[in-house]
């Protein structure tokens, strides 16, 4: 991910600044994807793993970067307490 984009882009629901989601958590989250445990904003299970993601500076939401682009939408977000 590009960094001086990262720099520039926010949450769309809390504003809140976004990095990239460090590996050890991607590994969490792709776990949970194939146990079917994780679900977005819009109800829709998770089905493939996630090769980068970008979560917010609380760790609360994470969204899904699909081929290098952020998917900013409310609907596409995770809230990552459904994790445990």
């Amino acid at each position: 991910m590009n960094k001086r984009l990262l720099s520039v882009l926010c949450c769309p629901v809390t504003h809140k600044g976004l990095s990239v989601l460090r590996p050890d958590h991607l590994k969490k989250i792709n776990i949970a994807i194939s146990e079917g445990r994780l679900a977005n904003r819009d109800g829709a299970v998770l089905s493939e793993s996630l090769k980068e993601a970008l979560v917010t500076d609380d760790g609360k939401i994470m969204y899904p970067v699909n081929d290098g682009i952020p998917v900013l939408l409310e609907g596409a977000s995770v809230a990552l307490n459904q994790l445990g």
